[in-house]
């Protein structure tokens, strides 16, 4: 009976593996030739191509039905059937319609129409598809609506050619710009409207403002903007800020007024923070790591101050090659407020980056972008080196949008590919300003380019124009030099000074620069400049002897070099931290060899949310090698760091002109006064006190005039409806009898 069975399951087996064989071999055949049917415009080849079919391989059901799939892919084909009789494969298909062309009725402004144009003519000579037609006009919808005609209607009509093609026209009616009125902030916001108004960018529309397109309308600016205020209350310890809400109200179909609703919840603190450092390491490499950890407790939550800590870990961990490790943290909420935060490094799966492509450059080169990676092909993978990637392209500013995402490799599980989808954006700007006030009226206007012929070179042109004074520049930029992390500039320009009137004097003055420009170590940046110019200073009869002795041209190469160490929260309205520079012009070859010193340091620190104070200090000196120092190049005093007196009317004087000196200084004191007008959320009241001095005038020492000058008050930043408004009221302390004196001084511009 055991014989019997054994007997059975063999022939059990024998016959499994006979019907396998017989299938497999059934439905795997070797084909002489791929027919096509139906085809119009495309060519055989083509679609055998789109078929993924080699006659040479085996041919299964499978391959089959793969091939099925992918025909339909390429959305050339309406419907797709294969069959099979003898030895060849029929591929009966029906093509969809090709859009032959697309037109746009009911634009006239030429650069929204090149922006929709630049999406339509990829559509030209492709498949016409209901489904891609709605998804464009969408998409066509809302580039004409960031443009501010949000009430902005368009309608699809299709022209059938009968010959499988049809005409697309896109028929808008834009209606009136809609114009953002106002902009308000509600709910627990802590901070000023003007405050926060400055760090969206999003804008109010004033009747001067004919260029900016940020007072319109736009969802995408509105997201934006979302993105920058929760970032800026977090930086400023409200770690659980919520932007509730935002919206738009829509005043008589013509404008609207924009609000956000801002819960910004309690301030966090920076509590216990562990780094838990892996056997691999030495633990001396992070004492200094260790030693900022502990310095964070008790202080203001911020995600930059932790960011930054993560990314000097990160840094040297990559500079001891452990490239499959990466930082990662736990944050625990703990009695009510404080935070802790756990530090450990994570074990990263071993991949190699095979391949990266970019998708979407029409304009941009591919090496702009490529020398903005810092992972590259054959490198391991590495998501912080990713990250930083994606942000480096992000950075230049040249791109709408970049999405990027990994996937692994068909050829090598080990490896990853890495797709990069860039979307342009308009990198030219056209800006103008104007301003007056105590001190004159000045206008400004010009040009910049960031991306110029797509090779990331920045072009700035720009004009300005005061009472005393004609200054133009042009300037060509290129952030990253031969993949160096160098910037290469270049700099031409010329100044025309007529104080005929006030100093007996008049310059002009022209010239070219290069130089570059590199962070050295964290937070430490060096400039370096070779200029050439040449002036010439003429003197009126009113002159003194001196200055008339000066008159002439003058040849100069200068050599110059700024280091700046930048410890500040935030470049643009600082509230905590320092920043030092210390600026040195030489002369290679002058017919005047004066050296330049200048000093200048500013410390900031937030006493609440909105009392912050500051100090700010400024030195400058100018000695001349062979001579007197040319009257052009003398140190006077900015108007900005001395309150209470004219400007360039104090100090030394020499008849009735004041000649500056060879020595200058300045301190700065100011502590903004929150609350004292705390009905009016676009008024900023700070107190200041104000010190200066000039020193030393090398023609004559008996013009000395070393004693201090200051002066105390207030300063007011108004946001009117007529632009930002500043004006200052000032008491001097003290002075001299020749000084002239100013207790009120304003000013008023904007940018168009």
């Amino acid at each position: 009976m055991t014989n019997l069975i054994k007997s059975l399951k063999l022939i059990l087996i024998y016959n499994f593996l006979y019907l396998v064989t017989f299938v497999s071999v059934s439905y795997s055949k070797n084909f002489n030739e791929i027919v096509i049917y139906g085809n119009e415009r495309l060519s055989v080849e083509t679609i055998i191509m789109f078929s993924g079919l080699d006659l040479n391989e085996t041919i299964d059901n499978e391959k089959l039905n793969k091939s099925i799939k992918d025909l339909f892919k390429t959305n050339y084909f309406k419907d797709v059937n294969i069959s099979t009789e003898n030895k060849n494969i029929k591929i009966k298909i029906i093509e969809n319609p090709i859009i032959q062309s697309i037109k746009i009725n009911g634009v006239k402004n030429k650069s929204i129409l090149e922006k929709l144009s630049l999406i339509t003519k990829k559509s030209e000579k492709y498949p016409y598809l209901i489904k891609n037609i709605k998804e464009q006009k969408n998409l066509l919808t809302n580039i004409v609506r960031a443009s501010g005609f949000y009430f902005a209607e368009v309608e699809v009509s299709i022209l059938d050619n009968k010959n499988n093609s049809v005409d697309l026209t896109y028929n808008f009616n834009l209606g009136k710009r809609a114009v953002i009125k106002k902009i308000n902030f509600q709910g627990n916001k802590i901070f000023r409207d003007s405050k926060l108004r400055n760090i969206i960018v999003s804008e109010e529309g004033r009747f001067w403002k004919i260029i900016t397109s940020n007072k319109y309308l736009d969802e995408a600016k509105i997201k934006n903007d979302e993105i920058l205020l929760k970032k800026y209350y977090q930086n400023k310890g409200y770690y659980n800020v919520n932007i509730k809400s935002t919206y738009a109200k829509n005043i008589n179909n013509e404008s609207f007024e924009l609000n956000y609703n801002i819960d910004a919840g309690s301030k966090f603190f920076f509590n216990d923070i562990k780094l838990n450092i892996s056997d691999d390491f030495n633990t001396e490499n992070f004492i200094k790591i260790n030693d900022k950890l502990s310095k964070l407790k008790g202080q203001i939550y911020s995600s930059k101050k932790l960011d930054k800590i993560i990314n000097e870990i990160d840094s040297l961990v990559l500079q001891k090659e452990f490239v499959f490790l990466n930082t990662n943290y736990d944050l625990i909420i703990s009695d009510g407020n404080k935070i802790n935060i756990n530090l450990k490094f994570k074990n990263l799966e071993r991949f190699y980056v095979e391949q990266i492509n970019i998708y979407g450059n029409f304009i941009t080169e591919e090496k702009v972008i490529r020398n903005s990676l810092i992972l590259d092909e054959g490198d391991p993978f590495n998501d912080v080196l990713y990250e930083k990637s994606i942000n480096n392209i992000k950075s230049r500013g040249i791109f709408k949008t970049v999405k990027s995402s990994t996937r692994i490799s068909d050829n090598d599980k080990q490896k990853k590919i890495i797709d990069i989808n860039v979307e342009e954006s308009p990198t030219g700007e056209i800006f103008a300003g104007a301003g007056t006030g105590t001190s004159g009226a000045t206008l400004s206007a010009g040009i910049q380019e960031k991306n110029y012929l797509g090779k990331g070179i920045n072009l700035k042109t720009n004009l300005m124009l005061s009472e005393d004074e004609i200054k133009g520049k042009f300037e060509v930029i290129n952030p990253n030099f031969n993949n160096t992390d160098r910037s290469l500039n270049t700099i031409i320009e010329s100044t025309s000074s007529d104080f005929l009137s006030t100093g007996g004097f008049k310059t002009s003055r022209t010239g070219f620069g290069m130089g570059t420009g590199f962070e050295q170590y964290s937070d430490l940046f060096v400039n370096l400049d070779v200029s050439v110019y040449y002036e010439k200073l003429e003197t009126s009869s009113a002159a003194s002897a001196h200055k008339r002795r000066q008159e002439g041209d003058y040849l100069e190469n200068l050599l110059s070099y700024n280091l700046t160490l930048n410890k500040l929260d935030q470049n643009f309205q600082p509230t905590d931290g320092y920043l030092m520079s210390f600026k040195q012009v030489l002369p290679i070859y002058s017919d005047d060899l004066s050296i330049d010193n200048t000093v200048n340091l500013s410390r900031y620190h937030s006493i609440s949310d909105n009392l912050i104070l500051s100090g700010k200090l400024y030195f400058k000196a100018v000695n001349s090698i062979d001579d007197d120092v040319r009257v052009s190049r003398r140190v006077y005093i900015p108007g900005s760091k001395l309150r209470g007196f004219e400007i360039g009317k104090f100090g030394p004087k020499d008849g009735n002109e004041y000649v500056g000196g060879n020595f200058g200084s300045a301190i700065n004191l100011n502590s903004t006064l929150p609350n004292v007008l705390s009905g009016y959320e676009n008024v900023d009241i700070s107190f200041f006190f104000d010190a200066a001095t000039l020193r030393e005038v090398d023609y004559d020492s008996s013009l000395e005039s070393s004693k201090i000058r200051s002066a105390t008050g207030l300063s007011v930043n108004w946001f009117t409806v007529i632009g930002p408004l500043s004006f200052s009221y000032a008491i001097p302390l003290t002075s001299e009898s020749t000084d002239k004196t100013e207790s009120f001084r304003f000013r008023i511009g904007t940018s168009f």
